[in-house]
């Protein structure tokens, strides 16, 4: 899990790799996504130099819950579709130091009309639940916005 610093995550269809997306969706219960990374840069906080070290922020933990169910959702879709977020509920009740390393876990428990996917999202430092709760993601037609 060594990763620089400050370097950003790379795109959903880089972070993909070599998979292939499915002609029609295969969006189901039940399937599961889970990522290994590294607390450090942009995901951590001080709070304001005033704990002494450097965590997990709250900001921090959620944007690697929501990447991890948005990779799930993009691979589990067809070329021109892509997921957007539209609500998390998160409880982040524990802190991962600067340097730990961390694994999310995104698994999709509810598909409403083929569009509305839901959640249940987890953060964990070994056996150490960091954070928990539910996400969810509407499908969208790329190209659709703007």
């Amino acid at each position: 899990m060594s990763e620089q610093r400050d370097r950003q995550l790379p795109p959903l269809d880089q972070a993909a790799g070599e998979a292939q997306r499915p002609a029609e969706p295969t969006l189901e219960p039940g399937i599961e996504r889970s990522d290994e990374f590294t607390v450090s840069g942009a995901l951590t906080t001080d709070v304001g130099g005033s704990i002494g070290t450097s965590v997990l922020s709250t900001p921090g933990m959620i944007a690697m819950m929501e990447r991890c169910s948005a990779l799930l959702a993009y691979m589990n879709l067809p070329e021109g579709s892509a997921t957007v977020g539209f609500e998390v509920c998160v409880k982040h009740v524990a802190a991962a130091a600067d340097g730990a390393g961390c694994r999310v876990r995104s698994t999709l428990r509810e598909v409403v009309e083929g569009r509305k996917l839901r959640f249940e999202v987890e953060v964990s430092e070994g056996e150490r639940t960091i954070g928990v709760g539910t996400h969810e993601r509407r499908v969208i037609e790329v190209g659709a916005l703007g």
